[in-house]
């Protein structure tokens, strides 16, 4: 009877130490050289795509600029940099990444380059089913002292834009994938998924997201 209770005991005391370990806060990130910095111009590179898609890389940089502006910040037009980047012979993301910090500051007016990287974009197939997964990770680089300023990840999948599903039956969900798998090669079904991986990615405030910019009006209140 002992040796039950106090086997008993060990196990509450064990979840309680599991409860308070879950319970522990994160680290929060360190925006000591961000604040030192204040940038108020973003440029964008391409990303770097690492998937097989070859809509990746505009599908998503299409979507970056609207929650960068959105919480404060100044970002160079696409089209712009798009454009300078061609009539310098730089069109592939993975050169362009390699332009000299210096260089891109001076040609672009730019305090600061975000790099980012796609690792997922597009339709993974099951068995009886499909599903699109868009997943990027980016870092924001002083282009004035090289400093890495901040780091995020955002991902998103076809459920959070009302991604159709089979249901419940077999021969339901083996339709829907043949369906989906048709249409997304005839178009970019991922473009809407890049929208809330890019928001998820781009997030502005705490308590890891990009410090608000200066023309936010919470500017400097984090």
């Amino acid at each position: 009877m002992k040796s039950a209770v106090s086997m008993r005991r060990l196990a509450g005391l064990a979840l309680c130490l599991a409860v308070t370990a879950c319970a522990t806060p994160l680290k929060a990130p360190d925006y000591t050289a961000f604040r030192a910095a204040k940038p108020r111009t973003i440029l964008v590179l391409p990303p770097v795509n690492h998937t097989p898609d070859t809509k990746a890389t505009n599908g998503l940089l299409s979507q970056m600029t609207m929650p960068l502006a959105e919480g404060g910040y100044y970002v160079v037009p696409v089209t712009l940099e798009t454009e300078t980047f061609r009539q310098n012979g730089l069109s592939a993301p993975d050169e362009i990444i390699q332009a000299p910090a210096e260089k891109l500051r001076t040609i672009f007016g730019a305090d600061a380059a975000l790099y980012t990287t796609i690792t997922a974009y597009g339709s993974v197939y099951h068995v009886i089913d499909s599903n699109t997964v868009v997943t990027a990770s980016s870092k924001l680089v002083d282009l004035r002292s090289g400093s890495v300023l901040w780091t995020g990840t955002g991902s998103a999948t076809g459920a959070d834009v009302g991604e159709m599903t089979g249901g419940g039956s077999i021969m339901g969900m083996l339709i829907v994938a043949a369906v989906k798998q048709v249409s997304n090669n005839l178009m970019d079904h991922s473009f809407p998924v890049a929208a809330v991986a890019a928001d998820r990615l781009l997030k502005v405030g705490p308590p890891d997201g990009l410090l608000y910019g200066p023309r936010s009006v919470k500017y400097g209140t984090d």
